[in-house]
């Protein structure tokens, strides 16, 4: 990343801060590694034997703890300033968690973006296998409706809304589990007071959903010309509401202890359970086998997280928070906060981290966020059938790149809250622009390339069986409409995360979502009439790029992380014109070959070469530390991360 005159010298005192932290960090390690050597116990992550990534410097938070005390409330005042040159020394400061190694960062990336590439693999199977048997008529469009639910279930219950309120939640519990505080366990606590209630919500929505399941079909999709189909493929998806729910809550409590193996596993065993269901059954219930599998696959995502958080709970962190204790014990008999019970200090903390002042803008937002895809299926369902087939089976592939890109942010979500957490705002700012960078620089590359290869691409994947030329077609123009909008989706999942992150009630994020919804809206309505299904995508991109210019034009203090707005607009022009000229080279050189397969690779060769000349001709550096980085962790055992 290229450092600007005017942030050298914020750069230089930074490097000073950071090498002062670095420094009793390191020592804590030490001490720790020694200590735990003989017990065999890890402070902080707990679950002995656990095959996950390890939590960093957990014994560094012990032997902190152990030196230094522990803090009563569990996280800094809102008002707490930046780690400086002039702050207490590492032995004056209460234990944390320490923050993660760039290369405990890299090989938790490349793991979820290992499972996550196999999950996205997969989905491509399910889709190939859904246009193989059914085709893209009236059946498809019937299922794809009823397949509403579980999109707009994982946007709120997996990947955006229960995330957003549960990971701060939870790496807050963990912080106070690796001080030691109270006599209790601050994970227990906030599981016991908040997983009972979410369940019975989820099993009362999933409920209303299954009863109400015609009218929901009627609201989505008037024009659909098999309503009945639609209706018993949405009660049977409908069940996904529970299952879902649970395994975006075991996926937040495991990723805020720095667990990422079995949350981004869950989509390999949810494909796989769809695509078994449609194989077996499918000869028998017909498209209804589809439905059948997305609630096979949600129970299966459970159940593959389930050992991992179990172990979570109930392993030996037990022991090292009782080693802990008396240090902190001794500390907390000075503070301020002395006379209070040490029972309730976690305990009120971790739930006063989640709260309906806080749920409910997080779970708006990620609603209105998924309601694009209803707007696109309503103004679909007026077209031509197979219309909405093809949105669908365009989306996806066109997806691949912004799910990838956004793998990095995944992971260090945990990492940003509890930097926000402690007050540290100066680590966030640079977690976030960093993240912004490389999340950018790869998903406009695969955007390029989806731009470039798009006809081959869908002709590869989808054209045989019911599939027809004619799909491939419009299902590619469809495609590179949207991959206009790829840098968008990928801005908004990047920048979304610091606004919830704090852990205090905001609603900018929701006022700038529906500025993009309704402008995706208008903007739809105006044009597929005249442009089909080109013109709902076109829609999607602008009202998505406008949302990510809000967002990004927001970002300050009082809101948010202040980031160096200019500077980073400034940093994603350059990725942004290498995009455009690489995908314009790789759409001439594909267009020169007739077999898809010898069309695609030169195309996607011609955009590689063409866009990383580019940044490095533009002096884009964000990506090349990062890549670095990755390969040391791959062909280096690192000294805290395991995977067994």
């Amino acid at each position: 990343m290229t450092v600007t005159p005017s942030r050298a010298g914020d750069e230089g005192t930074t490097a000073r801060a950071g090498r002062r932290r670095r420094t009793g960090t390191e020592s804590g390690a030490a001490g720790g590694t020694e200590a735990g050597t003989g017990g065999g116990t890890e402070a902080g992550t707990g679950g002995g034997g656990e095959d996950e990534v390890q939590l960093p410097g957990a014994r560094a938070a012990t032997a902190g703890a152990a030196h230094g005390g522990a803090t009563p409330t569990g996280t800094a005042p809102a008002s707490a300033a930046p780690v400086s040159s002039g702050s207490a020394s590492a032995a004056d400061r209460p234990a944390e968690v320490p923050p993660p190694t760039r290369g405990f960062l890299a090989k938790a990336t490349l793991v979820t973006a290992a499972l996550s590439i196999a999950g996205a693999l997969l989905g491509l199977g399910r889709d190939q296998a859904l246009a193989h048997l059914f085709g893209a008529g009236t059946e498809t469009d019937a299922f794809l409706v009823a397949w509403t639910v579980p999109e707009v279930a994982a946007t709120l219950l997996i990947e955006d809304g229960m995330a957003f309120v549960l990971v701060p939640a939870f790496s807050l519990a963990v912080a106070l589990r690796a001080r030691g505080t109270g006599g209790g366990d601050p994970v227990r606590a906030l599981v016991a007071s908040t997983l009972p209630r979410i369940a019975l919500v989820l099993v009362g929505v999933a409920a209303l959903l299954i009863a109400g399941a015609p009218y929901l079909v009627a609201g989505l999709a008037p024009g659909l010309p098999d309503p009945g189909l639609a209706v018993d493929c949405t009660r049977l998806t409908a069940t996904c509401v529970l299952s879902f729910g649970l395994a975006g809550y075991c996926s937040a409590a495991l990723r805020a202890h720095r667990r990422f193996l079995a949350p981004a596993a869950i989509y390999v065993a949810y494909n796989t359970g769809i695509i078994t269901a449609m194989f077996v059954l499918g000869g028998h219930w017909g498209v209804r086998s589809a439905a059948i599998g997305v609630a096979l696959g949600g129970c299966l995502m459970v159940a593959a997280q389930t050992p991992s958080l179990v172990r979570q709970l109930f392993g030996r962190h037990r022991s090292v928070t009782a080693a802990v204790a008396p240090a902190g014990a001794a500390s907390q008999a000075e503070g301020p906060n002395a006379e209070q019970p040490a029972e309730q200090a976690p305990k009120q903390s971790v739930t006063h981290a989640v709260n309906l002042a806080l749920v409910v803008p997080v779970l708006l937002f990620a609603l209105c966020r998924q309601s694009q895809v209803l707007i696109e299926r309503y103004l679909a369902s007026s077209l031509p059938s197979g219309a909405i087939s093809h949105l669908n089976y365009a989306q996806k592939v066109a997806q691949i790149p912004m799910t990838l890109s956004l793998m990095l942010c995944t992971v260090t979500f945990p990492v940003l809250a509890q930097a926000l957490a402690e007050g540290d705002t100066e680590r966030a700012r640079q977690r976030v622009e960093h993240d912004v960078s490389v999340a950018a620089c790869i998903v406009l590359l695969g955007a390029a390339a989806v731009f470039a290869c798009a006809p081959q691409i869908i002709e590869l994947l989808f054209q045989r069986g019911a599939f027809a030329a004619r799909d491939t077609a419009a299902t590619a123009t469809v495609m590179r409409v949207y991959s206009v909008g790829l840098l968008g989706h990928t801005l908004v999942g990047a920048l979304v995360r610091t606004y919830f992150s704090a852990g205090r009630p905001t609603w900018y994020p929701l006022a700038a979502m529906t500025a993009g919804i309704v402008a995706t809206s208008w903007i739809g309505a105006a044009t597929v009439g005249a442009w089909g299904v080109s013109g709902i995508a076109a829609a999607n991109a602008i009202g998505i790029t406008l949302t990510a210019a809000l967002l990004l034009s927001g970002m300050n203090e009082r809101r948010s992380v202040p980031i160096h707005t200019r500077w980073v607009v400034h940093e994603l022009s350059k990725p942004l014109r290498a995009a455009g000229c690489a995908a314009v080279a790789g759409a001439l050189c594909a267009s020169r070959f007739d077999p898809p397969a010898l069309a695609l690779s030169t195309g996607g060769l011609t955009v590689t070469v063409v866009y990383v000349l580019l940044l490095r001709l533009l002096g884009v550096q964000a990506v090349a530390p990062a890549f670095r980085t990755a390969l040391r962790s791959v062909t280096r055992r690192l000294p805290h991360a395991r995977f067994r």
